[in-house]
């Protein structure tokens, strides 16, 4: 039976056929976006995650705490040390009420730690 009269009109069959093949592609790709959300999902956070986040938060922060109030060797060879933070400011007030005096001493440090070993000679030279 035709839908429409004019035109050679509209068969019933063919725009059935349509309609499922539309509504088939639309369920189609819902059905994959909606697998690829799922399996793409980060797993959730849980107790043992919660616990887990937190122990490594607490141990950065010791080891914070302890570079900012212990002192350590960092490099020996440059005279590179780590002193605890109380230190370090009093070390900076007293070298400091020189402006120019603590300026050239900085900048002294500065290129002693940022130094570069000499280059070996090329074995081809």
């Amino acid at each position: 039976m035709k839908l429409w009269k004019c035109c050679g009109g509209l068969d019933q069959a063919k725009t059935a056929a349509w309609f499922v093949g539309i509504a088939g592609t639309f369920l189609l790709v819902g059905g994959l976006a909606w697998w690829v959300f799922q399996r793409t999902q980060p797993p959730g956070v849980d107790t043992a995650r919660a616990t887990l986040r937190y122990n490594n938060l607490a141990e950065i922060r010791a080891a914070e705490h302890a570079a900012l109030t212990t002192a350590a060797v960092i490099d020996r060879d440059k005279g590179i040390y780590r002193v605890p933070i109380t230190n370090a400011v009093e070390l900076l007030l007293r070298l400091w009420k020189d402006p120019s005096a603590g300026r050239a001493d900085l900048l002294e440090r500065v290129a002693k730690a940022t130094a570069k070993p000499p280059e070996k000679p090329s074995e081809y030279e």
